[in-house]
């Protein structure tokens, strides 16, 4: 079906596509020099406020955990209790500190309830730290929308919009005595860690995926590129995490990193220059959009020149991760496109897929390939069966 849905897209009149990495990469060099120095200026005030906000948890807990690619993370605004949301590897934990097994309970309980029915909108607004990004944002004139309220754990554990009824069962069931793991705090003398763990359903991530259908059908349509393919993206990047976040920095769903990946994709969505930031990238939405737009640009425009449509899928999905010009390097030992193309064109795709998970320079990306190209079977399944 891919090949079908591909070799009709290759119709479409590239006329206008860049020839090469290296002159699309000179004239965004040139175009873009200042929104990457307005992004390094931004990073750095970044870095600074997550070293002040690091030094306030360290006052309470011996590892501060922060927000990362596949781990949604919450602290009240007191910081004495943190929620984390493992969602790669489908596990719910509470974490507070108290004095006895009274007031831990009761601050469980108040946790968990809103773990499971808060939305991405509920879990940025409740985010210290993000508040402090969003300030840093705008002073640094970064386009900071509004978050979508979408759901996170409320469809996972709840066939419906969950009552007050069911709630109070739900958090009655899960916070007892014999699911609280308690440990001295070596931070507060008086204070104790006051642990619940509670695992997400096996199809949670499935389930997950749902939320996103409509977006994901309609950008991938947009773009002229497989619907499962977006999925495995997705899956891969961050399991389904609205607030994903890595150090590189990469934000939301499908990891967008602003400098790169957000300058190309914003470009070719608005013919506008405009940097955007991890507010921008929390809205599902436009992560998804963005997300889809740069792979339409990596396939339609990096890597046009390849003739084989599943070669040049595998080839797309390595840039993402690691960007076009590693790609050819596994090739031709150089970041230039074009000359790699001619190589591969001469390949079959499968030996296309093994050359790039024999000469790829990292073996992240090695991995990645094999990971998505796995997962687009499994979405294929899902919603093109």
């Amino acid at each position: 079906m891919f090949k079908t849905f591909v070799a009709s897209a290759l119709l479409i009149s590239c006329a206008s596509a860049i020839s090469s990495f290296d002159s699309y990469k000179k004239s965004q060099k040139s175009n873009f020099a200042q929104e990457k120095s307005q992004f390094s200026d931004y990073k750095k005030a970044q870095q600074k406020a997550f070293s002040s906000y690091i030094k306030e948890l360290e006052k309470y807990w011996k590892k501060p955990i922060m927000m990362s690619k596949k781990k949604l993370v919450s602290y009240a605004k007191d910081k004495k209790s943190r929620t984390i949301i493992d969602f790669e590897h489908n596990r719910l934990t509470i974490e507070t500190l108290a004095k006895d097994t009274q007031e831990a309970e009761q601050k469980l309980s108040l946790a968990l309830a809103q773990a499971v029915t808060f939305n991405t909108e509920d879990f940025y607004n409740n985010n210290e730290f993000e508040q402090q990004l969003a300030k840093i944002e705008a002073s640094h004139k970064i386009a900071t929308p509004k978050i979508d309220a979408e759901p996170v754990l409320a469809p996972i554990f709840f066939k419906e919009q969950p009552t007050k009824k069911s709630l109070y069962q739900f958090v009655k069931h899960n916070v007892t005595p014999e699911k609280i793991q308690i440990q001295k705090s070596s931070k507060i003398k008086t204070d104790k860690v006051y642990t619940l763990t509670i695992s997400l359903p096996k199809d949670a991530t499935i389930k997950r995926s749902f939320i996103y259908y409509e977006d994901v059908k309609r950008e991938a349509t947009r773009q002229q590129i497989p619907l499962a393919l977006v999925f495995a993206i997705i899956h891969s990047e961050s399991s389904f995490n609205p607030m994903a976040r890595s150090y590189v920095p990469a934000y939301g769903l499908m990891q967008i990193v602003p400098r790169t990946a957000g300058i190309d994709a914003y470009y070719h969505l608005y013919k506008k220059k405009r940097l955007v930031g991890s507010s921008y990238l929390y809205n599902s939405k436009n992560n998804i959009k963005m997300g889809s737009a740069y792979l339409h640009v990596l396939y339609y425009k990096y890597l046009h020149h390849i003739k084989n449509p599943t070669s040049r899928l595998y080839c797309t999905i390595a840039a993402y991760n690691t960007g076009a010009g590693n790609v050819a390097r596994a090739f031709v030992g150089t970041n230039d496109t074009y000359r790699a193309a001619q190589m591969i064109n001469r390949l079959t795709p499968e030996e296309v897929y093994t050359r790039l998970l024999k000469d790829l320079r990292y073996s992240e990306a090695k991995r990645y390939l094999m990971k998505v190209r796995k997962r687009m079977k499994l979405y294929k399944k899902i919603y093109e069966s």
